[in-house]
């Protein structure tokens, strides 16, 4: 009999760096509970800006790292701005300003990695086995429903009934990283991760600095 191959639930986002994380952890922390299960934001659930989400072969990961190496390659930091609060039914977000550099970075990866998504999957793509029906639907239809012209760059806090309310801010982003998702298709594990640089040098590994 053959055996199965092994599915991931992959996510490439740009990690903020840490005053921007630690914002929308306390944002998603002070969110009103209501008893039902929640994404809540800590080091073990990243705060992120989703760029691309695919369902990938576990051993097909390296030829996904290696189009995000060479895309990456030459790539300055992002300068990126906190508009406000935002929501999609119960979804709450810190919105980003969809800068014509973060929508082709976006389009660009989205292409590259396209050769290697599958279609099909289940929970047991996601960390721990622990996908909702609603992830696996959402992350194998990404390219269909919310790439390209409908690509919204966020940073989800949580759920609830109202947006919630946030300051603008900008920020400079430099950290890139290939997450393996949890349920919520919340970023969990770090599998590889950059460093966008100044000048020529190639992107560097990157660790985040969270509490």
């Amino acid at each position: 009999m053959q055996a199965m191959t092994k599915l991931v639930a992959l996510g490439v986002a740009i990690l903020p760096p840490p005053d921007v994380m630690a914002r929308a952890i306390a944002c998603s922390a002070a969110l009103p509970r209501d008893g039902s299960e929640r994404l809540v934001l800590d080091a073990t659930h990243l705060p992120h800006i989703t760029l691309t989400q695919h369902v990938i072969r576990y051993e097909e990961l390296d030829g996904a790292y290696a189009e995000i190496d060479e895309l990456l390659e030459g790539l300055l930091p992002l300068h990126l701005t906190i508009t406000g609060g935002g929501q999609s039914g119960h979804t709450l977000w810190m919105a980003i300003e969809r800068t014509p550099a973060l929508l082709d970075l976006h389009e660009r990866l989205m292409t590259a990695l396209k050769a290697l998504e599958r279609t099909s999957a289940d929970a047991h793509a996601f960390l721990d086995g622990g996908g909702r029906v609603a992830d696996v639907h959402w992350v194998s239809g990404f390219r269909q429903h919310a790439s390209f012209g409908a690509f919204t760059p966020h940073i989800t806090v949580g759920h609830g009934a109202q947006p919630p309310s946030i300051e603008p801010m900008e920020f400079e982003a430099t950290a890139i990283a290939a997450c393996h998702l949890g349920r919520f298709c919340t970023c969990r594990k770090i599998l590889r991760a950059w460093e966008l640089t100044r000048g020529d040098e190639p992107a560097r590994p990157y660790l985040p600095d969270i509490d």
